[in-house]
């Protein structure tokens, strides 16, 4: 059985740590879901005006959700994250290419990317990562679950970049975690309350480093094809398992018969 850069890097390192483990046992639990982007009361969007709110982020509005231009995207694609049925936390991913330059991303540094799509280049633009407050109590390494999503994006796609649009601060997580670097300094974003930096991480780090450090970032060609390919319909998405576990396990199989 042929294993992948991600999978081979994973396998060398043996039983995962502690944390790793717990992250596995919880994905165990864990399902994703994408969003019909013509349902609008999707429960994401009130998730997300919630969160945002809450936080001070973003103004009040009458329908008490969070919507906008780039949702309805060709190349944009969101989720639901949901642990034992409940929905935990969401995220929204572009596939930014030439052909379709439409992210959040996009709309701040333009001057920034535009060139390195000018070159052929290829990013996945995570935007939109909200959480449940009690969830986030509940579940302090939310964020790894959720980020996931994207990690396992930059590898269906086959991006050279994922990108990272955060607060400053919250830079040193993305380059303690991915690797990330900064491709630019804090600017405003529309909409939002706070500025933005922009950091990107090669996907051959996720795929390699990241995989070997983090595991619970694997994932089965099933499990992104499902998510990534799957034809949306207005009531009953798919919920997709993660196969965080099952990827790692056949990860450890195949390299031991190397």
């Amino acid at each position: 059985m042929p294993i992948d850069s991600d999978g081979a890097a994973a396998a060398r390192v043996g039983k995962p740590s502690r944390f790793s483990g717990t992250l596995l046992d919880i994905l165990d639990r864990v399902s994703y879901m994408r969003v019909d982007p013509s349902v609008i009361d999707d429960p994401i969007y009130r998730l997300r005006y919630r969160a945002y709110t809450r936080e001070g982020f973003m103004d009040h509005n009458p329908q008490e959700i969070c919507i906008d231009d780039l949702d309805a995207t060709a190349n944009g694609m969101s989720f639901g994250i949901y642990i034992d049925g409940q929905l935990v936390s969401s995220i929204r991913l572009h596939h930014l290419t030439q052909a379709c330059p439409h992210s959040p991303s996009m709309k701040v540094f333009p001057d920034v990317l535009g060139p390195m799509l000018d070159q052929g280049m290829s990013f996945i633009d995570p935007s939109r990562f909200t959480a449940d407050h009690e969830a986030s109590l509940a579940y302090p390494a939310l964020p790894f679950l959720t980020l996931r999503m994207a990690a396992m994006a930059s590898v269906h796609f086959g991006a050279d970049r994922c990108l990272a649009l955060v607060r400053p601060e919250h830079g040193a997580f993305y380059k303690r975690v991915f690797g990330s670097e900064p491709l630019g300094e804090a600017r405003s974003y529309p909409g939002l309350h706070f500025p933005v930096a922009l950091f990107a991480a090669s996907v051959e780090a996720i795929r390699s480093r990241v995989a070997e450090r983090f595991p619970f970032f694997l994932s089965t060609p099933a499990e992104r094809q499902q998510l990534f390919t799957q034809k949306l319909e207005k009531a009953g998405n798919l919920h997709v398992p993660a196969s965080a576990r099952q990827a790692y396990e056949a990860a450890l199989d195949a390299y031991a018969q190397v």
